[in-house]
């Protein structure tokens, strides 16, 4: 019985992945709750127990104490003598001290693996989250950090991310994720030895789950091609983690420390003209010609809002024509100002504050620093830039309700010419061939902005 004893802890600590030597503690010490429970003892040192790590032998005795407390003998006590009712009590102690012990391995082991890519087996769906077997351990994927569209049946394998691994009390929560953009991160140092080398450098990462990602990567080796590393050899490597996460589209962006480099080249695929920054907003603006303006936007502001992202900058963009135009409202609005030369306003310009609504944001106070120009002179830019933004806004909306109404208009006339049910009427010319969506964004400025911090 014994030498059994010892086969089935070795069996359970090399399955659990448990220290054997807690485990024979563990039924020491519940040996000592049994023997406390048979003798309706409340006295935690007057038992002891100590199994032989060669035999298997159990030995349980009780500590013989003199008036001062001191122990001077012991006596034996065989395990029979126990009886059944502290049996089931050294039992009961015995699978909770297990229990803690596979908790505590499971703990360090996974927060050993945070942060980790690993492969799993669907097990169930609970609600819209999933459930997950990761070698021993049942692992949760909220539906938070799985990437929209995806669809999983029990027995599928998996790909994850250990995102987070929690104190549960009685068990050990596990935190999976395939949107989190550490994802994409680790798939590439997986299919790209160079980045797992550290010889190319993930620089930032910008994903909207399941639909696009940009990432910014640099090399360290002049010699190593960044950009053609990460595609592969026909598109191998970039291929590869495509398929992974089922078709989001990828984009591979050179990391450059100038900032004005960097933004046109997160933009892209989109031609950028010029880039104009605002240190004191944290803001950039873009100017492209007006057929990449749909691709510098991307679908409902998806390609500007990522390139935001991915640099810290948020991004308007502009035209050349509409560029041109928030110039000559600033020129126009501070010239007349006595004090007002043209040397600030180009400094004014320089600084990246392009139109009458950066100098009311701004304030006086950064033109008093920047400009080494008086407190009442600034002052007064500020109140004629905001008296300006004022009626700039009230134009502005009236084009918008112009522009609105000649589209159902537009829109009434096309229906007229389709007959009413779509279908062109008899003689009318073919319906123009065009992405209705794309031609919105960008006639209506729809999705203009990025914002670095969503």
């Amino acid at each position: 019985m014994n030498s059994e004893t010892l086969r089935i802890l070795d069996s359970i600590a090399r399955d659990r992945n448990v220290d054997r030597e807690h485990l024979i503690r563990d039924l020491e010490m519940a040996m000592m709750s049994a023997a406390r429970k048979h003798f309706d003892s409340l006295d935690a040192e007057e038992f002891g127990c100590e199994m032989d790590r060669l035999s298997g032998k159990i030995t349980i005795w009780r500590n013989v104490m003199n008036d001062e407390g001191e122990i001077i003998d012991r006596e034996d006590i065989p395990i029979e003598r126990l009886g059944r009712i502290p049996a089931q009590t050294a039992k009961q102690v015995m699978i909770q001290k297990f229990r803690e012990d596979e908790r505590n391995s499971l703990m360090e082991e996974f927060a050993k693996r945070q942060g980790e890519i690993v492969t799993g087996t669907v097990v169930r769906q609970e609600g819209p989250a999933l459930i997950v077997q990761v070698d021993r351990a049942e692992a949760f994927m909220p539906k938070s950090e799985q990437i929209p569209g995806e669809m999983f049946k029990p027995g599928d394998r998996i790909r994850c991310l250990v995102l987070d691994v929690r104190d549960g009390g009685s068990q050990v929560k596990i935190i999976l994720s395939r949107g989190n953009p550490d994802f994409i991160r680790r798939l590439f140092e997986a299919e790209v030895p160079e980045v797992a080398e550290r010889v190319i450098e993930i620089k930032a990462l910008a994903r909207e789950p399941g639909q696009r990602c940009k990432v910014a990567v640099a090399s360290v080796d002049s010699k190593v091609d960044a950009k053609g590393a990460c595609i592969g050899v026909r598109g191998s490597r970039i291929r590869n983690i495509v398929d992974e996460v089922n078709g989001e589209k990828i984009d591979i962006v050179l990391w450059n420390e100038s900032s004005q480099v960097l933004i046109s080249n997160a933009v892209r695929p989109a031609a950028v003209e010029e880039v104009s920054l605002c240190f004191e907003l944290g803001r950039a603006t873009i100017i492209v010609r007006e057929d990449q303006l749909s691709l510098a936007i991307g679908k409902r502001g998806q390609n500007v809002r990522l390139a935001a992202r991915l640099t810290g900058w948020d991004i308007d963009i502009l035209t050349p024509p509409e560029f041109a135009k928030g110039l000559e409202i600033l020129g126009e609005t501070l010239r007349p100002i006595e004090g007002v030369t043209d040397e600030m306003l180009d400094k004014i310009g320089a600084l990246g504050m392009i139109s009458v609504f950066d100098i009311e944001e701004i304030g006086h106070q950064i033109l008093v620093e920047e400009l080494g120009i008086t407190d009442e002179l600034a002052e007064i830019v500020c109140a004629a830039s905001s008296n300006r933004a004022r009626e700039v806004e009230v134009e502005r909306e009236r084009d918008a309700a112009a522009a609105a109404q000649r589209a159902a208009e537009d829109a009434a006339a096309t229906n007229a010419i389709l007959g009413g049910d779509g279908a062109p009427a008899e003689g009318a010319p073919p319906a123009p061939d065009m992405d209705a969506e794309s031609a919105a964004d960008s006639i209506l400025g729809f999705g203009r902005s990025g914002r670095a911090n969503g």
